[in-house]
């Protein structure tokens, strides 16, 4: 394994934050080619209202090949708030966040992504729920921003229980206790009693590792006072190579904690199949025929009837875009679940 190679741009490592009322954070960032959005993301996080000597970043980078680096080191320049970049040989999200875990000194870590805005009170948010709740990490929901039509649409698609089921940090506006919530805070002892982020996980990772603090009876807690946005996917090609990715590695997820599913996880899996099967052996019967455009019919029309009511709230313009991401989302999840359970076939 390559060694850990910290570069440090304004701060001792052997000098410990001093005695404070207030508990000393660390904030991870585990991004890669981020050079483009990287300025106003760590911007964000430099400038947040707590203080800025009781709160660190350690950005984790996957080996990045633009000027993503160069980025990091001229925003860090003469900044109060202490910053180090390490390197992330994995260059995926898992072994960056653990890389930086361990190198971290706060009492309190907060994870941040490389294409997502904090609001400026985020941290000291994170903080407050954390110290006035029994929850074991927190986080808000994900505010999802897109450009162009096509981001916009993507953005209220993944917005919809009808577009991303369960996953409530998706659309929820409730202060309530779920099943993970987006990117996450958490005391440090946390990772020191059920271990980091699983580092075979591409995707998932943090479903994975909430389901293990649930486990563990660890509560978690999506709160409305923690303010970000995100800025997700603006083509289709790339937001099916992500949920392609979600249903694939979600496989992995649930082999490690099978006591875990829940029958919504298998809902876009068994429709890809359907829809699969259905072309398949609906030419040589006239009752799987009718079954199968009575399936896609009903399916035809939620869809249609869900676009049309965010289309009326959001603009019309949206509509024949959600139709199609919607659809896109529903195949992408369920074909990468259904070539996961090949893929990891046998994995324990």
């Amino acid at each position: 394994m390559a060694s850990l190679v910290v570069s440090r741009l304004n701060w001792n490592p052997m000098t410990f934050p001093p005695p404070h009322d207030q508990p000393f954070v660390t904030v991870i960032m585990p991004i890669r080619n981020e050079s483009g959005f990287i300025a106003r993301s760590l911007g964000a996080v430099l400038a947040q209202d707590y203080p800025h000597d009781r709160y660190e970043v350690v950005v984790a980078d996957g080996m990045s090949s633009d000027d993503t680096r160069a980025v990091i080191h001229e925003l860090a320049r003469g900044q109060t708030v202490a910053v180090s970049v390490i390197d992330n040989p994995g260059k995926i999200v898992p072994t960056g966040f653990n890389r930086a875990l361990a190198v971290a000194r706060g009492s309190i870590i907060v994870r941040v992504d490389g294409h997502t805005l904090i609001a400026p009170d985020y941290v000291r948010m994170c903080v407050t729920v954390l110290e006035t709740s029994d929850a074991d990490n927190v986080g808000g929901k994900m505010n999802a921003i897109g450009t162009g039509l096509w981001g916009e649409a993507i953005a209220l698609a993944t917005s919809s229980a009808f577009g991303v089921g369960g996953a409530r940090f998706h659309y929820s506006d409730q202060e309530e206790i779920v099943d993970t919530v987006y990117m996450g805070a958490w005391r440090r002892e946390v990772f020191n009693r059920i271990g980091g982020f699983d580092e075979e996980l591409v995707r998932n990772q943090d479903d994975e590792f909430n389901y293990r603090l649930r486990g563990a009876g660890g509560k978690i807690l999506l709160s409305p006072r923690i303010q970000s946005r995100y800025f997700n996917r603006s083509s289709l090609r790339a937001l099916g190579r992500q949920y392609y990715q979600y249903g694939m590695y979600k496989i992995r997820v649930l082999q490690k904690h099978p006591r875990q599913m829940q029958m919504r996880q298998f809902i876009p899996p068994a429709f890809t199949a359907g829809v699969i099967g259905g072309l398949l052996v609906a030419p040589f019967s006239d009752l799987l025929r009718a079954i199968y455009l009575g399936v896609l019919g009903l399916y035809a029309l939620a869809n249609i009837a869900v676009s049309a009511r965010i289309a009326n709230e959001s603009g019309w313009r949206y509509f024949p875009a959600l139709v199609i991401i919607f659809v896109t989302l529903h195949l992408s999840y369920g074909a990468g679940f259904l070539v996961g359970l090949w893929t990891f076939r046998g994995r324990k």
